[in-house]
């Protein structure tokens, strides 16, 4: 068994764990809007305060944001627990379809992924999202590898095609970020030929949630990321030149939230004055002012991203 097959296996392993967390720390909405078990109060962290566990599932990209930086300070601003859980969008948005994993937030990097999920052929799973941020990709690398010269000297294209470099990207069939690097790989290759034979080879494919510590562990040299969540991880990038690709981040509340207070709650953080400041520092391109698709945002939230 491959090390890449084990590493799926244990991911699996993990969401089940997770998704049975999640399925019994929480009740179902009364459809006011407010968790039947804790109704929320008004609070200075830019949206409701309350108790429970709010459980966000988030584009792998987010992991450090998420998981070290916007959850905790989250949890300790408006008393709910913060329980985030990263992969693809894409698979995202199929668990969250197929009834594979409940949770109250959704966070994508790319609205195609709400898309898929929205409308009453995908089973209404949200009825909006609010595109809020957007991310260039570039190349990051490890400042500890023998070709971190070659990298920062560049042209990309040239070095990541050099024998015995150690890149790194995501599946595209499951992650936004893994089909942009797809598409930078495939258009470039036109002019270097050599970009396909990266782009087929299956060994560069790794899950989302685990490419930045596999970058920083030294099992690669190169991969790509998104320049906000490279910052937020202090990997050194280069950009990527001749290509303009990005991620585009959205944020929306699922359909039958067992915490649609946390839920909101946990989205006015995300959008308010706290989150967007954390944001900016980790150099997220913000949506100014955020954009709104489909229909039925909270108040809370509507007042947050109004203001």
């Amino acid at each position: 068994m491959s090390a890449l097959t084990r590493r799926g296996l244990f991911g699996l392993t993990l969401a089940g764990g997770v998704s049975a967390l999640a399925a019994c720390g929480s009740s179902g909405s009364d459809g006011s809007g407010a968790s039947p078990s804790a109704p929320a109060a008004a609070g200075s962290s830019g949206g409701p305060t309350g108790s429970g566990t709010v459980n966000v599932l988030y584009a792998g990209s987010l992991v450090t944001l998420m998981e070290k930086q916007l959850g905790p300070a989250f949890a300790k601003a408006t008393g709910f627990d913060f329980a985030g859980f990263g992969a693809g969008s894409t698979a995202l948005a199929a668990q969250i379809k197929g009834k594979v994993r409940k949770a109250d937030v959704f966070v994508s990097a790319s609205p195609k992924a709400d898309e898929a999920i929205m409308g009453e052929q995908n089973g209404n799973w949200v009825q909006w999202y609010i595109t809020y941020a957007a991310s260039p990709l570039v190349l990051g690398y490890n400042p500890k590898s023998k070709f971190a010269d070659k990298i920062k000297a560049g042209p990309w294209y040239d070095v990541i095609t050099a024998d015995g470099i150690r890149i790194g990207t995501t599946d595209p069939k499951t992650d936004p970020k893994g089909k942009l690097a797809a598409q930078a790989l495939t258009d470039n290759g036109k002019e270097h030929p050599k970009l396909l034979e990266v782009a087929k080879d299956e060994k560069t494919i790794f899950p989302e949630e685990t490419l930045v510590a596999d970058l920083q562990s030294g099992q690669l040299d190169a991969g790509f990321f998104y320049s906000s969540e490279a910052k937020a991880a202090g990997i050194p990038t280069v950009q990527l030149a001749g290509v303009s690709l990005k991620a585009t981040y959205t944020v929306t509340i699922v359909k039958d939230a067992p915490n649609p207070a946390g839920a909101e709650s946990f989205i006015a953080y995300l959008l308010g004055p706290k989150g967007t400041t954390t944001l900016r520092q980790d150099g997220f391109e913000l949506t100014t002012p955020p954009k709104v698709t489909g229909t039925g945002v909270p108040a809370a939230i509507s007042k947050v991203i109004t203001s």
